[in-house]
């Protein structure tokens, strides 16, 4: 199985879009709250990713809800 971590912010509807996304197909994923986690915004600014959802599929990045490459990523 893959891992898949995706960093978010409380208003980034396509955060919210990828996650329902991620339950809907019974993807596991752990979420990472820029807001809440400075560590994670760290690492985000440290490796120039100023936007989110960032999500990393192993040590895929796919930047945006980039539906079509998640299922490839995952062989959806």
């Amino acid at each position: 199985m893959k891992k898949v971590v995706i960093y978010t912010s409380p208003t980034c509807h396509f955060c919210h879009e990828a996650m329902d996304y991620f339950k809907e197909n019974n993807i596991e994923y752990s979420e990472k709250d820029i807001s809440k986690d400075p560590e994670a915004r760290k690492f985000l600014m440290s490796n120039r990713i100023m936007g989110v959802p960032a999500i990393y599929i192993d040590d895929e990045l796919i930047m945006g809800f980039d539906k079509a490459k998640i299922n490839s990523l995952l062989g959806l």
